[in-house]
């Protein structure tokens, strides 16, 4: 799963300077932050709807989109997956809660 996620990762970061005529990708860091932010909170909005819909495809489909998104925005803003992974490592055996207090200290 990670190396999927890393493989789309360099993907995005090749596209990123590509012409936005003809990526997806390009045409998103053209429009800047903003839009991709957007975007991201739209997938966020999507994947919620698809799970409360009961459509377990639709919410696969829709978390893809939601990552996928996520990985543009983490380019965007100079973020590398493995920070993000480092993280989430980090907090492996955590409970929630305990996390969740210690990020208030």
């Amino acid at each position: 799963m990670t190396s999927t996620l890393q493989t789309l990762e360099s993907t995005i970061a090749a596209r990123r300077e590509a012409d936005p005529s003809a990526s997806y990708v390009a045409s998103l860091f053209a429009k800047g932050l903003p839009k991709i932010a957007q975007k991201l909170g739209e997938e966020a909005v999507e994947t919620v709807i698809a799970a409360l819909q009961g459509d377990p495809k639709g919410v696969v489909g829709e978390a893809a989109d939601l990552l996928f998104h996520l990985l543009v925005l983490l380019n965007q803003t100079g973020v590398p997956l493995s920070d993000v992974l480092a993280e989430l490592e980090r907090r492996e055996g955590l409970s929630g809660l305990a996390e969740k207090a210690a990020r208030k200290a």
